[in-house]
């Protein structure tokens, strides 16, 4: 485990395997990259706006759980990310498959989630309106 996050580290390792590849499947790993660092921001940006400018719900502490979750996933997509473009590269370099992951399927579970909690949240405080 150290060893991977090392190499996240140290551009000389990742040159120093395999051949160098076409510029053109770097660049679009690394867009792949930048894309999932989006993703996290989003999220943080999702926890933190939950944090701040949801109203007190009638679920105890729902506002803060939905605050935190989004959060944590943030972070992890971010080190995710960082994970999968280090194995993608080494994967180019050396011509091998691309690592297949699990993580978009449980990104897109988990948001799906967040998105019905906020719609029970929504309802229980126009409910709780009336």
């Amino acid at each position: 485990m150290w060893q991977a996050i090392r190499r996240w580290f140290d551009p000389a390792d990742m040159r120093a395997v395999g051949e160098t590849p076409d510029y053109r499947f770097s660049l679009a790993n690394e867009r792949t990259f930048l894309a999932w660092l989006r993703t996290s921001l989003a999220l943080v940006g999702g926890g933190l706006a939950a944090a701040q400018f949801l109203p007190p719900l009638a679920v105890d502490h729902l506002r803060e759980t939905i605050a935190v979750t989004l959060l944590l996933l943030g972070a992890a997509v971010a080190v995710r990310a960082v994970d999968h473009w280090a194995r993608t590269e080494r994967a180019i370099r050396l011509g091998e498959e691309l690592p297949a992951s699990r993580f978009p399927a449980i990104l897109a579970l988990s948001v799906g989630a967040g998105a019905v909690l906020l719609v029970i949240a929504v309802l229980s405080r126009a409910v709780g309106e009336q």
